[in-house]
């Protein structure tokens, strides 16, 4: 927008510029058409009469702004070229055309008023000249008070057929000293039309793209949100057209994994079942424990292998929750089975979350730091925009180059699979999912004094 709006503005300005100069241009050159006009009158008249006759009506012309003369000497040609000199160049020009081709012209140009113009004009015939008489009134009011001063002053010399120099100092106007207002007015409408009408066209544009760029952000958080509007121009509704057939392929993929995951759970927990029985039928009371115990893993690890495939947190509507509740309740559930959790800081209102997903997430983290540290210490900050969850532990950390990898499925630091030591290594992918469902992160840290720092960050808005 910045840069079409610096486009339009530079272009109205040379627009402005080129009227400016063509429309100063036009009024010097009409009226340096009509003054040359009368010096050519004036000069084929003294052409027409015998010398004695012409000083008789030079006396009828001679008054400002146009002062004759015969007795002046003649004067030496302007020395460079005078193209730069617009005013002059242009009066030289319009005089020639008035004078013909063949005619001995020299013109220059005065800084200032020549001093043949006084205040009063000199009177001819009657009282009255008639250059003032053409000019009217406005003239000898404005000499006086230096108006003159505010045009350009000429001195010309055109020789006469018998090779008379005659000598003209003359005033021409050029009445371009403001610009009016019509065509201020004018600019200042086409300026402010074409800035809002590229308003609603930039926006037309980038509306879609914003939509975009949120929908894109979103799909991770939500893959069965509704799809995008595809409106705008054609570019943007291919754009939005094959986003909305992505996010289809993609929920259809996860539906069809889903559904799959789920058939399994329902076969594998039946053989587990069976087994389960049969093994209540032993007689040897510790074989049946051990058959128990590897049983009770099978089922965890379906359950937990289900649940991170599924994401079910997903699907939970999203309402108040009472964070600091629900560590309250982890804490005294954690200490019930002998584990140490301690608890910093607080929550200052409700977070807009979903509870079940929760309840998962951060049993998962505690369970973690208990499991490798021996006890877990939870530090709470409530933040305007944000809440974030610590969970650190006194373990022997991970390895920088795994603390990434510590969140795939089935990844543990240590090399023993056992589930007193390892789990199944679940529990942190699913902390995740639920953490970016709720359009939040977590992150794993080493402590520098030893441990691992698990930050949990959610942020304070209804997740999609």
């Amino acid at each position: 927008m910045l840069i079409l709006l610096s486009g339009l503005i530079f272009a109205q300005l040379v627009t402005a510029y080129i009227n400016l100069t063509e429309r100063d241009q036009l009024l010097y050159r009409a009226g340096g058409m009509q003054l040359a006009q009368q010096i050519s009158d004036i000069v084929k008249l003294l052409d027409s009469l015998p010398a004695p006759e012409r000083r008789k009506v030079v006396a009828v012309f001679n008054a400002p702004p146009l002062i004759v003369s015969l007795d002046r000497p003649r004067m030496a040609a302007r020395d460079g070229s005078t193209e730069s000199d617009f005013p002059h160049s242009m009066f030289t020009a319009v005089l020639r055309h008035a004078l013909g081709k063949n005619a001995q012209i020299n013109v220059v140009r005065l800084e200032g008023a020549p001093e043949s113009f006084r205040p009063g004009p000199r009177r001819g015939p009657q009282g009255m000249s008639m250059m003032s008489m053409m000019q009217g009134p406005e003239w000898e009011r404005g000499a006086g008070r230096g108006f003159a001063a505010q045009g350009t002053f000429f001195t010309v010399q055109i020789a006469l057929h018998d090779g008379t120099w005659v000598t003209f100092d003359s005033y021409l106007s050029p009445q371009a000293a403001a610009v009016p207002l019509r065509l201020a007015l004018t600019l200042l409408i086409l300026l402010g039309t074409v800035i809002a009408l590229s308003l609603v066209a930039v926006r037309w544009v980038t509306g879609p793209l914003s939509e975009l760029a949120t929908a894109a952000e979103k799909l991770g958080e939500d893959i069965n949100r509704p799809p995008l509007p595809e409106t705008g121009p054609s570019e943007a509704q291919r754009a939005a057209r094959a986003f909305n057939t992505m996010q289809r392929r993609l929920s259809r993929f996860i539906s069809d994994r889903t559904r799959i995951f789920t058939a399994m759970s329902h076969d594998l927990k039946t053989p587990i079942t069976r087994l389960r029985l049969r093994s209540e039928m032993l007689e040897d009371e510790s074989l049946r424990a051990k058959f128990a115990r590897d049983l009770e893993e099978m089922e965890s690890m379906v359950t937990q292998t289900l649940d991170f495939m599924r994401d079910a947190s997903t699907q939970e509507a999203v309402q108040p929750v009472d964070a600091m509740a629900l560590l309250e309740s982890l804490q005294t559930e954690f200490q019930d089975t002998g584990s140490k959790v301690e608890i910093a800081g607080g929550v200052a209102r409700p977070y807009p979350g979903r509870p079940f997903g929760l309840r998962r997430c951060l049993p998962n983290l505690v369970d973690n730091a208990i499991r490798y540290g021996g006890h877990a210490t939870v530090k709470v900050e409530d933040a305007a925009n944000r809440l974030t969850i610590r969970v650190l532990d006194d373990g022997p950390g991970i390895q920088e180059a795994e603390l990434e990898q510590a969140f795939e499925p089935f990844f543990r630091g240590e090399a023993s699979r056992s589930r007193d030591t390892g789990g199944t290594g679940l529990g942190l992918g699913i902390a995740r999912n639920i953490a970016r469902a709720h359009g939040g992160e977590l992150v794993l840290r080493n402590r520098p004094e030893g441990g691992l720092d698990a930050i949990l960050t959610l942020p304070r808005i209804a997740a999609a």
